[in-house]
């Protein structure tokens, strides 16, 4: 089973940054957005722990095939208390995508808790097979732009939580046309 035998449990928290970078560029402001429009990765890293009250890993997964890493960035991540994973691969593989299936997979032996940052389906099954243990999951991002595959798995004990609403992740207000559930609505904000 897991090697930490009595450390206290750990929650990995990980970051699909190509996949959430893509919905904010291409679904929410439908162009590149500025720094001020990208989420707060220190919140992130804080909400992971506020929720579920125990230690958090950050490993913030990067696209890296063209050889140059965006050292700021890097550097800022590393600064907040994430581990940057730049991976490269060939232009037909999807290198992201591949090293989060890798350590969803490796997560699966460890007595540990799952957050994943991301939109994708196509780490449902690795993230089916999370939730059908005995461990805690969720998927942090923005519900009207995840995977129905993905959604599903709420049904099965999967807990999610919304990147702007509940974590609290930006400084400004993104312009989301999202479902409202009725006790959340106020009017006052249309009029």
């Amino acid at each position: 089973m897991d090697t930490e035998q009595g450390a206290s449990r750990t929650t990995y928290l990980v970051i699909d940054g190509e996949n959430i970078d893509a919905t904010l560029g291409m679904s929410i402001f439908r162009g590149r957005p500025t720094p001020e429009q990208r989420p707060r990765w220190e919140r992130v890293l804080e909400f992971a722990e506020r929720a579920w009250e125990q230690p958090v890993k950050g490993l913030f997964f990067l696209n890296a095939s063209s050889g140059i890493l965006p050292m700021p960035f890097v550097q800022a991540l590393l600064a907040v208390g994430f581990q940057p994973i730049p991976l490269s691969g060939g232009s037909a593989e999807k290198v992201v995508d591949i090293g989060i299936k890798r350590t969803l997979e490796a997560l699966a032996p460890r007595t540990a808790d799952v957050m994943l940052g991301s939109h994708d389906g196509d780490f449902e099954a690795e993230m089916e097979h999370l939730v059908a243990s005995n461990r805690r999951t969720a998927l942090i991002g923005f519900r009207e732009f995840t995977s129905h595959r993905l959604n599903n798995l709420t049904s099965e004990g999967m807990e999610f939580f919304d990147l702007e609403l509940d974590v609290a992740a930006f400084q400004v207000q993104l312009p989301r046309l999202r479902v409202i559930p009725l006790d959340e609505f106020d009017p006052s904000v249309y009029l």
